[in-house]
């Protein structure tokens, strides 16, 4: 299935059914009255976060969406049924604007998270309700109301705890598949991966991370070079950063320090907050240097990019350091969960 992450819909709530006219006409009763009923209320639009979708791909067809409206109301003061809401289903992750207001309505970020985006119209009331002392047979009724409609945007950003960034070609999907059972396409030509790819990386028996690896980013890409800057908004969500870096690149060229630096700069182009997420630096391709050779380039990297953060070595293709990678990840989530959980429990007041 083709991954489509952004989607533009409309709305349209059910209109509320119109008020009945009626006098009550019985044998033997006398001045029966008015007994209009009222209209039944027009459905509702909500959004719904389902986990058995992960793309937008269906809103490529489905654009409109429109719920039932209410009925009318009918004599013996019987109000009219009321129109079923409509519910639309959305990948977790999505999140919905309004395209005339540049709202944003909601976040939805958990399976069965439920959010109105349409309001049904109200029923109008029928001439019973007009009925008073002075105004035996009110010849009056309302009419129901019309439903809210709404041009929506639709964006999904893929939910992960750990995303990959990189140059094409830098090693992002060998990684994720030599760590997680995600396969996605391997191939020795740049951009071989067009689409977010999600994996599930364990860490002994009960514990695990979800890894993202996007499409490989290139300089410029901020003003839309390439493919990656389309899909950077995936790793927004993430606690961690790993920055995978070729370090035995195949074009003498190739200035491993100078395309980590370029990155970087991309990001803060696109993000001010992305790029202050914890970023860690991966250098890939270990397998094909000696270990001499290895030390060697290892120190010129880190030293060209003056380098401070946390530094590991693999070899996704063997899966060389991999596992040492993945404890690593995991203890730094729980902690950043952790202090997450602190400033949460902090109270100003307290202090």
């Amino acid at each position: 299935m083709k991954f489509v992450d952004e989607a533009t819909i409309r709305v349209q709530a059910g209109n509320g059914g119109h008020g009945c006219l009626s006098f009550r006409r019985e044998k033997y009763v006398e001045r029966g009255g008015p007994d209009g009923g009222d209209g039944g209320h027009g459905g509702s639009v909500y959004v719904v976060a389902d986990d058995s979708l992960n793309t937008l791909a269906d809103f490529r067809v489905a654009r409109k969406f429109k719920a039932e409206g209410g009925e009318g109301g009918s004599g013996r003061n019987k109000t009219g049924r009321s129109g079923d809401d409509l519910e639309v289903s959305v990948p977790i992750g999505t999140t919905v604007c309004d395209v005339d207001t540049r709202e944003i309505i909601c976040d939805l970020t958990e399976a069965g998270q439920r959010q109105k985006v349409a309001e049904g119209g109200r029923g109008g009331l029928g001439n019973t309700r007009f009925k008073s002392s002075v105004n035996r047979a009110p010849r009056k009724t309302t009419s129901g109301t019309q439903g809210e409609a709404r041009h929506l945007s639709l964006e999904l950003k893929v939910l992960a705890d750990v995303g990959l960034l990189g140059m094409p070609n830098a090693g992002k999907s060998t990684l994720i598949s030599a760590m997680s059972h995600a396969r996605p396409r391997i191939a020795d030509y740049p951009f071989t991966t067009l689409h977010p790819n999600l994996g599930v990386v364990r860490v002994g028996r009960l514990q695990s991370f979800v890894m993202a690896d996007v499409p490989g980013l290139i300089e410029g890409a901020s003003e839309g070079a390439g493919l990656g800057i389309q899909f950077l908004k995936h790793l927004q969500r993430t606690g961690l950063l790993l920055h995978v870096v070729d370090i035995a690149p195949i074009d003498p060229n190739v200035d491993p320090a100078r395309e980590v630096a370029a990155i970087a700069g991309e990001l803060r182009k696109f993000s001010e907050e992305l790029a202050a997420k914890p970023r860690w630096l991966v250098i890939n391709k270990i397998d094909l240097l000696s270990d001499d050779d290895r030390k060697v380039a290892r120190d010129m990297l880190l030293q060209d990019l003056g380098w401070t953060g946390p530094v590991f070595e693999v070899s996704a293709a063997s899966g060389e350091g991999t596992e040492a990678l993945g404890q690593a990840i995991m203890q730094e989530l729980d902690r950043l969960k952790a202090q997450e959980h602190q400033d949460d429990d902090y109270d100003p007041a307290s202090v």
